[in-house]
């Protein structure tokens, strides 16, 4: 069931960027970006109703609205980033390696509403993504999703984290606001193809000032956002 569940997922999805191309292009022509985020997130909502899960979440009090904000959550399986777009009450964007964007039409719709590429195999790739990072979030107050940990987890557990994602915070000036994420790694660990039933909860926690911290004092910033990322 749970090879059907994914086979029709990727049948949904190639049918999606067939039919929405044009729509996609015309809202690249007339510098519309709000509708295809809406249109994405629409998808990955029926996405996970297909899979049958479910999803839980608390400490949405403490996103205040139209404040933007580095959103930093564990990454335990694949469903992570889709399922976390739907549930964050904000128009999120995502640095994702550049390869992502050679995918037609998907490719083009999220470079067009504000998502990053990264090239890391290019000297300096990631501080150029970091800079147009921040160039958005102060000209268009845009919120991002950063994965610190920078890959999935084999094993479930809380894994180092990188310093990319507390640069482009400090940058940018805005908090950091920790997420948890459980139950995704029993539904779709890494290397499993299709994911199973389930549920799945997000937690919101308070945000994190960055002001007061550099370079530095970087990593009492680091070890304050894990805390409250693993925090049960």
């Amino acid at each position: 069931m749970r090879f059907v569940r994914g086979a029709f997922l990727v049948l949904l999805y190639a049918v999606v960027l067939i039919l929405v191309a044009p729509f996609v292009l015309l809202s690249m022509v007339f510098g519309v970006r709000g509708a295809i985020i809406v249109f994405g997130k629409g998808i990955m909502r029926l996405s996970g109703a297909i899979l049958g899960i479910r999803i839980e979440t608390s400490g949405l009090e403490n996103v205040e609205p139209g404040r933007p904000y580095i959103f930093m959550a564990n990454h335990a399986s694949f469903l992570d980033g889709p399922l976390l777009v739907t549930v964050i009450p904000r128009n999120v964007r995502v640095i994702l390696k550049k390869s992502v964007f050679d995918i037609p039409v998907l490719g083009w719709a999220m470079l067009h509403v504000g998502f990053v590429p990264v090239d890391r195999k290019a000297s300096g790739g990631g501080k150029k993504s970091i800079e147009t990072a921040v160039h958005l979030i102060k000209k268009k107050e845009y919120s991002f999703l950063i994965f610190p940990e920078g890959t999935r987890t084999l094993d479930g557990s809380l894994g180092r984290f990188r310093r990319g994602g507390f640069f482009l915070a400090l940058a940018a000036g805005v908090p950091i606001l920790p997420v948890t994420l459980r139950g995704t790694f029993e539904l779709m660990p890494k290397g499993s193809f299709g994911a199973r039933p389930g549920r799945v909860s997000v937690t919101f926690h308070p945000p994190i000032p960055v002001e007061g911290y550099a370079s530095a004092n970087m990593e009492e910033l680091v070890e304050k956002t894990r805390d409250a990322i693993g925090r049960p």
